[in-house]
């Protein structure tokens, strides 16, 4: 299925309302209630999940990890961008430029 819209770094990622996550440990597991899905997420994804449902800016979400984490800047977006273009596939969010 493909997207709406392919994430860029300028992009909103919006967290779906439908969706329910329970961290465990360093890591989480997001339930979506509609589909009654269940999603995993390392300790970056579980760390870019929570920031983005404090602001959506995919931006905003790339520097505080990059100051959080020892990740290149250009891995860390290349990674941002396929972990939200696969939770967008997955209906657990939608984008907007």
């Amino acid at each position: 299925m493909p997207f709406p819209l392919s994430p860029t770094m300028a992009s909103n990622a919006h967290l779906s309302p439908d969706v329910r996550m329970q961290v465990t440990g360093t890591e989480s597991v997001l339930l979506d209630l509609r589909s009654e899905r269940y999603f995993g997420l390392n300790a970056v994804g579980t760390r870019v999940w929570q920031l983005l449902t404090a602001n959506p800016s995919l931006q905003a979400a790339h520097q505080a990890v990059l100051q959080e984490y020892e990740v290149g800047a250009d891995q860390l977006a290349q990674d941002m961008l396929t972990l939200v273009a696969q939770l967008a596939e997955a209906g657990l969010l939608t984008l907007d430029a």
